[in-house]
Protein backbone atom coordinates (compact mmCIF):
# COMPACT_ATOMS: atom_id res chain seq x y z
CA UNK A 1 0.00 0.00 0.00
CA UNK A 2 2.96 2.01 0.60
CA UNK A 3 4.20 1.85 -2.90
CA UNK A 4 0.66 2.93 -4.10
CA UNK A 5 1.35 5.82 -2.38
CA UNK A 6 4.01 6.75 -3.70
CA UNK A 7 3.55 5.97 -7.40
CA UNK A 8 0.01 8.46 -6.38
CA UNK A 9 2.57 11.11 -5.20
CA UNK A 10 5.06 10.91 -8.23
CA UNK A 11 1.95 10.96 -10.16
CA UNK A 12 1.03 14.56 -8.75
CA UNK A 13 3.83 15.41 -8.92
CA UNK A 14 4.54 14.92 -12.81
CA UNK A 15 0.89 16.38 -13.09
CA UNK A 16 1.87 19.27 -11.25
CA UNK A 17 4.69 20.17 -13.11
CA UNK A 18 3.13 20.06 -16.68
CA UNK A 19 0.54 22.04 -15.04
CA UNK A 20 -2.62 19.23 -15.48
CA UNK A 21 -4.42 20.60 -12.38
CA UNK A 22 -7.15 18.51 -12.45
CA UNK A 23 -5.32 15.23 -12.61
CA UNK A 24 -2.51 16.46 -10.16
CA UNK A 25 -5.50 17.32 -7.00
CA UNK A 26 -7.05 13.90 -7.79
CA UNK A 27 -3.82 12.40 -7.81
CA UNK A 28 -2.52 13.99 -4.16
CA UNK A 29 -5.85 13.09 -2.76
CA UNK A 30 -6.07 9.21 -3.53
CA UNK A 31 -2.00 9.62 -2.32
CA UNK A 32 -2.67 11.48 1.11
CA UNK A 33 -5.74 9.03 1.75
CA UNK A 34 -3.84 6.08 0.75
CA UNK A 35 -1.04 7.38 2.91
CA UNK A 36 -3.45 7.68 6.61
CA UNK A 37 -4.65 4.23 5.56
CA UNK A 38 -0.77 2.90 5.47
CA UNK A 39 -0.05 4.90 9.20
CA UNK A 40 -3.42 3.47 10.79
CA UNK A 41 -2.69 -0.51 9.83
CA UNK A 42 1.14 0.51 10.83
CA UNK A 43 -0.02 1.50 13.75
CA UNK A 44 -2.55 -0.99 15.19
CA UNK A 45 -0.06 -3.80 13.54
CA UNK A 46 2.38 -2.84 16.13
CA UNK A 47 0.09 -2.37 19.00
CA UNK A 48 -0.92 -5.63 17.93
CA UNK A 49 2.68 -7.19 17.40
CA UNK A 50 0.47 -8.61 14.49
CA UNK A 51 2.05 -7.98 11.02
CA UNK A 52 -0.98 -8.22 8.17
CA UNK A 53 2.08 -9.97 5.52
CA UNK A 54 3.90 -6.75 5.15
Amino acid sequence: MLTWTIIFLVVALIAGLFGFGGIASTATGIARVLFFIFLVLFAVSLLTGRGFGF
